[in-house]
């Protein structure tokens, strides 16, 4: 009796044919558990949407508004008050270096904006970690500089006069309340 020829292939297409089967099961389970992960992407991609435009509500309307009534306020209110000599050396010596970091940091911030209007919008972009570390870390070191040194020297120079530290309150009170 004479054997068929393809017979004895047989459990080779077999093994072939079901091999096939269990990488095709291995690709649809890999994609299902991706698809899983899916609802976790969503509220990711959402909290970022929302983080981004606190962001541009953020520099919009206070960041750049702060550094102004700084600026515009505080500064010449604290030089005008400071005593001859070391304190009004010192005092001018903080407002530069205040000033100086505000610009650096809109700066910063002008860099970043661009993706961060992007990323409100849900439209995918990069957002370099190292550009948002820099602006993080810039603000961070500017507002420990001005809580340690430069607003208890405001404090002691405004301090001495009551009708400059009252328009100096006067002014920022309404100018928060306008925005």
């Amino acid at each position: 009796m004479m054997k068929d020829p393809h017979a004895a292939g047989e459990p080779d297409n077999v093994h072939a044919a079901l091999a096939s089967v269990s990488e095709e099961l291995l690709l649809i389970l890999s994609q299902l558990q991706a698809f899983s992960e899916l609802p976790a992407l969503q509220a990711a991609a959402a909290q970022a949407r929302t983080i981004a435009a606190n962001m541009l509500v953020l520099f919009r309307q206070e960041m750049f508004e702060h550094h102004a009534d700084e600026e515009r306020e505080v500064f010449p209110a604290v030089l005008r008050n400071a005593a001859p000599g070391h304190e009004r050396q010192r005092a001018e010596a903080m407002v530069r270096h205040l000033t100086a970091e505000h610009r650096r940091m809109e700066l910063l911030w002008s860099q970043l904006e661009p993706a961060v209007k992007a990323i409100a919008k849900g439209r995918p972009t990069d957002v370099a970690l190292a550009d948002v570390e820099a602006l993080v870390h810039a603000y961070r070191a500017h507002a420990g500089f001005e809580e340690q040194q430069f607003l208890p020297l405001a404090k002691a120079v405004l301090s001495r006069n009551s009708a400059d530290s009252a328009a100096l309150a006067l002014a920022l009170h309404q100018r928060r309340g306008s925005r």
